[in-house]
């Protein structure tokens, strides 16, 4: 039997985090199949990080980041780029996963060549294509592409089905960002950042934030920034630590409001262990980020997200998750009563886990060997349990 070539194609530090897992399951799979991996790197720096952290080498690193491009020209440059590579690597399915440029313009590569689309995370609505923008228009257009869908949750199943989106093909999996991040926390690791990890060993209770998000760039910032400011000066046995996004526009809002405060503790980004690692070891976390969503979860950690909507709505909906957008006061509140009100925390560290069980990446190269005609059964879905105490 002639194996298959199955093409995975990354491109940000979110979407390599998710698909390494199943890069890492496909290799061991060599009896049926060649795995192809191609990095646009549309995300530099912080790519390379990951891929160091689970050993994973691009057989094909398109590099295609220009200074000020255009979402326009990075379509444009890495369609073409792309194509070349279809072509001679000759895959008979292209894996891409969630949300970003590199996933929408990967399945158009592989659909302009007649090529079987794998989408991960797949099913994901906001229903507002300004909302993330322009994420939410990413997924939706590879959902209008993709052969299987891997969909996380059975909210997303629901989604892609009420799509119309056939349901022979799609298939609840969990999320592999919960296989990667149990590879990560097994790790032992020792903090590279010495601020990062003199706060962590202090013992003190700690915030960690994030924020990231381009539609809350410039003064929607502010109010999170202003209720960050609030809950130092209010508790000062409390820290924040708060690796900062590199964009100025971020840092020109956070910087005024906190860096004299001698609590919080402001840091260039971190590293995806590091990263994980803090999280780990945090009391709660404020953040714009969809992966941290999921994440924080599994580890235990109550998660106040900076947005009106999400994508992500099992954890708010289980309690895990609190949506307090960018208004001062909605965030100031909701972090006082986790910090002063030991039974609101417990209930939010506590609730289910929507997002998986660290076996997402099996479940998903088993659908594929299935959709190859390689086994008989797609194997069962992801059903989310409650964690253990």
């Amino acid at each position: 039997m002639k194996k298959k070539t199955i093409a995975v194609v990354f491109g940000t530090r979110p979407d390599t985090i998710k698909l390494a897992p199943i890069i890492l399951r496909l290799r061991q799979e060599r009896s049926w199949c060649r795995t192809v991996c191609i990095a646009t790197a549309q995300h530099r720096q912080m790519l390379d990080q990951v891929l160091d952290v689970f050993h994973i080498r691009p057989d094909e690193d398109l590099n295609i980041m220009k200074p000020r491009q255009s979402l326009a020209m990075i379509t444009r440059n890495t369609v073409e780029a792309l194509d070349r590579i279809m072509v001679e690597a000759e895959p008979d399915m292209v894996l891409v996963q969630g949300d970003t440029l590199t996933t929408f313009v990967g399945s158009l590569a592989a659909f302009f060549r007649h090529i079987p689309v794998g989408h991960v995370e797949a099913g994901l609505r906001t229903n507002d294509k300004t909302q993330p923008f322009p994420e939410e228009m990413n997924r939706r257009l590879t959902s209008c592409i993709a052969d299987l869908h891997f969909a996380p949750t059975a909210t997303a199943k629901r989604a892609l089905l009420r799509e119309h989106v056939d349901p022979r093909t799609v298939f609840v999996t969990g999320n592999t960002v919960i296989d990667a991040l149990h590879i990560a926390v097994r790790r032992k690791h020792r903090l590279s950042i010495p601020a990062l990890r003199k706060a962590m060993e202090s013992g003190r209770r700690t915030i960690l934030v994030t924020m990231h998000r381009r539609e809350n760039w410039g003064e929607p910032m502010r109010g999170a920034a202003a209720a960050l400011r609030r809950i130092a000066i209010e508790f000062p046995d409390v820290q924040v630590v708060f690796p900062m996004h590199k964009n100025p526009i971020v840092r020109d809002v956070v910087m005024p409001l906190l860096r004299d405060l001698p609590n919080v503790v402001l840091l260039e980004p971190l590293d995806y262990l590091d990263f994980v690692h803090a999280m780990a070891l945090s009391t709660l976390v404020i953040t714009d980020s969809g992966g941290v969503q999921e994440e924080g979860p599994s580890l235990g950690k109550p998660i106040l997200v900076l947005r009106e909507k999400t994508e992500r709505p099992e954890a708010v909906e289980f309690g895990t998750v609190k949506l307090v957008g960018l208004d001062a006061g909605t965030i100031y509140r909701a972090a006082r009563r986790l910090l002063t009100s030991p039974a609101a925390y417990r209930a939010m560290a506590a609730a289910v886990n929507p997002y998986g069980d660290g076996r997402a990446a099996e479940r998903t190269v088993r659908i594929i060997r299935h959709y190859f005609h390689l086994t008989r059964s797609p194997g069962g879905e992801f059903v989310p349990r409650r964690r253990r105490r």
